[in-house]
């Protein structure tokens, strides 16, 4: 069995960029995607997701970003995504669905049904789509309206007539208000005020990405950067703003009904469906052999400069890199993230050489 230098695992945008670095440096690695075609996460939005939505795509690595437009996210970035693979010869496998990676002495196995891959090195670049987290609230199994996650929005048209809960305080929730108020009956609720903005300038995206890392440094689970650095209301989603979409409730529902939601004064709110904008978390069960989780739930990162979005390498693993994980949890972080990753990885190579010479098996 071949013994590569370093598994990629995801090919979304931060894969991409952890892939290319690692060709530049020679670097014989493979990159394994869960996916049967290129284009990562964006592959899975929904149609009315246009380029003109979403919140800024960089560029990859010696490849600009498509801009904004108005057709379709979900169409328009697995096609960059398609070409770079192939202009560049990236060694993508797919559909390849990683189960596990345990350690075997000093390399790791990577594993996905009957086949492993043997490697000196993991980059870890499996983002959050494919972990939508719903919170949980008494009686939501009683509930007998629709019931619906970011994950699983199937555009505007689907909710005309009913009466929709917004719940979450993120870019998605404020995307689907915009979307819905013009058009249909909406409520929103979060958990915490928004904080609103007027601009987001690189002060302020520095203090988040800062405040995230200083989470995970401890060994914290991430917090999202949009958490920090607020909200803000493009012009497509005025006319919802003087529709009153966005007035929240000032708490959140106490239980779930058959019909609604029961407010903790006692009062009661009909709705048809409940959407749930309530985020992702990290996708990283397969990594659970490995053990590389801190007592307070997340995995610490070591960072080495002065840009907290380069740091990738696993403090309890050196082996490992996590990139679009924590600081690096954005596009242009991820790209950062990517080479950062490719870098560390040389670094290990060269500090525990292959003794005989020739790849292990």
């Amino acid at each position: 069995m071949h013994t590569y230098d370093a598994v990629v695992i995801g090919a979304g945008q931060a894969g991409l960029s952890a892939s290319y670095h690692l060709a530049r440096l020679g670097i014989d690695h493979v990159l394994l995607d869960a996916d049967e075609a290129p284009g990562g996460a964006w592959q899975h939005r929904w149609d009315s997701l246009s380029m003109n939505d979403v919140h800024g795509v960089a560029d990859l690595p010696d490849a600009a970003a498509p801009g904004g437009s108005a057709d379709r996210a979900n169409l328009v970035l697995p096609a960059w995504f398609g070409r770079y693979e192939s202009e560049h010869s990236l060694p993508v496998e797919r559909p390849v669905r990683v189960e596990s990676v345990v350690t075997s002495g000093e390399l790791l196995e990577v594993r996905a049904g009957a086949r492993t891959w043997t490697t000196r090195t993991l980059v870890n670049a499996t983002g959050t789509w494919t972990q939508p987290f719903v919170p949980a609230y008494p009686g939501a199994a009683t509930f007998l309206g629709e019931q619906l996650h970011t994950h699983d929005y199937p555009g505007p048209e689907h909710f005309d007539g009913r009466r929709v809960l917004v719940v979450g305080g993120g870019a998605s929730a404020v995307q689907f208000l915009g979307e819905l108020a013009p058009r249909t009956e909406v409520l929103w609720v979060t958990r915490r005020p928004p904080v609103w903005r007027d601009h987001f300038g690189e002060e302020t995206g520095r203090e988040a990405i800062g405040l995230v890392q200083e989470r995970v440094r401890a060994g914290l689970p991430p917090a999202s950067v949009v958490s920090v650095t607020g909200l803000a209301l493009r012009p497509q989603e005025q006319e919802a703003a003087r529709l009153g979409a966005y007035d929240r409730r000032r708490e959140m529902f106490a239980r779930i009904e058959p019909d609604g939601v029961r407010w903790a004064d006692g009062s009661f709110e009909q709705v048809d469906v409940i959407l749930w904008a309530t985020g992702f978390r990290p996708a990283l069960a397969h990594l659970a052999p490995l053990h590389l989780r801190s007592e307070h739930g997340g995995i610490a990162l070591v960072q080495s400069g002065a840009d907290v979005q380069t740091a990738t390498e696993v403090d309890r693993d050196p082996r490992v890199q996590l990139v679009g994980y924590g600081p690096s949890a954005s596009t242009i972080g991820g790209n950062r993230a990517g080479r950062a990753a490719a870098l560390a990885v040389r670094r290990h190579l060269a500090g525990h050489p292959v003794v005989t010479g020739v790849a292990a098996g």
